[in-house]
């Protein structure tokens, strides 16, 4: 899936809201080890950034290397280019030896994996019993009824119809992803729980969102532009109708986590 990015890897990297730091801290919270990170599908790295100020070293990995291009460089965060199909000697090699790693993330990308492949690479390289996996997916932002209003005709009836089946895990908010990890010490399930992520955001941000979708640049690829004249002008009329140019936008992050039992170490 990494191809359907590549077009439009810097308005993804523009467009794309951060995770609230809540998050990190509750999945910290978690770890009883904060050494080495491994966040899958990092893409631009937003949350390789945010783990690089609690973990002492985070590799970031993803199948694009335009995304990789644009990532943020910190000391502590190694990136690499890995291939689609990663093997376990590929995963020894870049990422650590079993049982070495702390924490996996992945941020919006889960849906796009190879899941009984990816869970038992996640099950070899998880330290035991300690360590933690944790996936997160947002779902569609939220401004105000009115501009909610039209988003959701556009989401709908205009996108729906370009976005890859793996999308609907994102709508379902990964209640419906297949999650084989048993709760983590202190929580009853393994999620989804929801966390808030805001971004201040002019019209034209907002558009460079939409236009970061794995569907836009699908429908692009077919001849179709989504935002279209009148749907531009529906969502023009009613963002500017409280007078305001910047908005806060909110995305609801749902978050599913979890650790390997004694029983799954493989």
């Amino acid at each position: 899936m990494a191809k359907l990015f590549i077009n439009q890897a810097k308005q993804y990297a523009e467009g794309r809201p951060s995770y609230p730091q809540e998050l990190f801290n509750f999945i910290a919270s978690k770890t009883p080890c904060h050494h080495l990170a491994w966040d899958v599908g990092t893409g631009t790295g937003q949350a390789a950034a945010s783990l690089a100020n609690i973990y002492k070293k985070v590799i970031a990995t993803d199948t694009s290397p335009k995304q990789l291009e644009l990532a943020t460089n910190l000391p502590n965060i190694t990136y690499k280019c890995t291939s689609p199909n990663m093997s376990v000697s590929e995963l020894e090699s870049q990422i650590g030896s079993r049982a070495s790693v702390d924490l996996v993330t992945i941020a919006q990308a889960m849906h796009w994996f190879d899941l009984p492949t990816f869970y038992k690479h996640v099950k070899w390289i998880l330290k035991s019993p300690n360590g933690v996996v944790a996936a997160w997916c947002y779902t569609t932002p939220e401004v105000n009824p009115s501009v909610d209003s039209v988003f959701q005709r556009f989401y709908h009836i205009d996108v729906d119809p370009f976005w890859e089946p793996a999308r609907k895990l994102v709508d379902q908010k990964y209640e419906t992803i297949e999650f084989p990890f048993e709760a983590v010490d202190g929580l009853e399930n393994n999620g989804p729980f929801r966390f808030n992520s805001e971004k201040l955001m002019d019209l034209g941000a907002y558009f460079t969102y939409l236009r970061s979708w794995s569907a836009y640049q699908t429908a692009k690829e077919k001849g179709v532009e989504l935002l279209r004249d009148e749907v531009v002008e529906d969502f023009k009329r009613t963002w500017n109708e409280d007078g305001k140019m910047e908005k806060v936008v909110t995305f609801p992050v749902y978050l599913r986590i979890g650790k390997v039992g004694s029983s799954q170490i493989e």
